[in-house]
């Protein structure tokens, strides 16, 4: 996927210095319908001056609309949040890391990077199952059903069973489907990336999506029980001495 420039000069506007910022959603997952709007995700540095002071720092800055002709859905955390979540089981923020769409990067962003598979845990297992519940529950409860949540169910199933497996993040449908070779999955991508992003199915075999859900939830919960992944992140003291550095850089800048 080429970069529009229009991203960069969002990214550019942003009012701290930025260590990277990718884009994630419906372009990282590999169905981002017409009318899509863009996630940019990243980790801002606030000033030492901000830190220190008595002041309530913004940790995180969110910016959304339409700008420059695109709809932006923007957030960032501070380095210290953000490298908090990366401890954390939450897979999200390590696909913003890791995501091939980048938008801005930094020497620290290739550092972090590096970092990213000593905070990956079989627990990781946990945000996926909880994430496919969450889109699950929306998908039953609309009618007509909607096929975004229906392919988030499948994204982030998958997502987990590979991680689980392999100890690898990907976020792509299409690159994970080519491992799964789930029949159906074609079919809604398709649905999505040709039709807008609130497109609904008329006619689907929910019936066949339940069965699937339950056998890839159940396939998630094994590959977790079979994970040989660790039961903790490693990475905590290489990002302390990161954000020190980085910090210290800011200061005497």
């Amino acid at each position: 996927m080429n970069i529009d420039p229009r991203l960069h000069r969002q990214v550019e506007q942003h009012p701290y210095p930025l260590l990277f910022a990718t884009i994630s959603g419906a372009h990282l997952y590999g169905f981002p319908s017409p009318d899509s709007d863009f996630d940019l995700r990243g980790a801002h540095l606030l000033p030492l001056a901000e830190i220190v002071g008595l002041r309530e720092a913004e940790e995180t800055i969110e910016k959304s609309g339409v700008h420059d002709g695109l709809e932006i859905d923007l957030v960032t955390h501070d380095a210290k949040k953000f490298f908090l979540l990366m401890l954390k089981k939450n897979g999200y923020v390590l696909e913003q890391l890791l995501s091939p769409l980048v938008v801005q990067m930094s020497l620290e962003h290739e550092e972090l990077k590096a970092l990213a598979p000593a905070c990956i845990t079989r627990h990781h297992s946990h945000h996926y199952l909880g994430f496919a519940a969450t889109q699950w529950k929306l998908f039953q409860k609309e009618d007509p059903p909607r096929v975004k949540p229906l392919l988030y169910v499948y994204r982030v199933l998958l997502t987990g069973i590979h991680l689980m497996r392999t100890g690898r993040i990907e976020a792509n449908l299409i690159h994970l489907n080519e491992e799964f070779r789930l029949p159906y999955v074609p079919d809604l991508i398709a649905r999505k990336v040709e039709g807008p992003e609130k497109g609904t199915l008329p006619s689907t075999d929910v019936t066949l999506h339940s069965t699937e859900y339950e056998r890839l939830r159940a396939e998630l919960t094994q590959a977790h029980e079979q994970s040989r992944l660790p039961e903790q992140a490693t990475a905590a003291a290489a990002l302390n001495d990161l954000l020190v550095r980085v910090r210290l850089q800011t200061a005497s800048a």
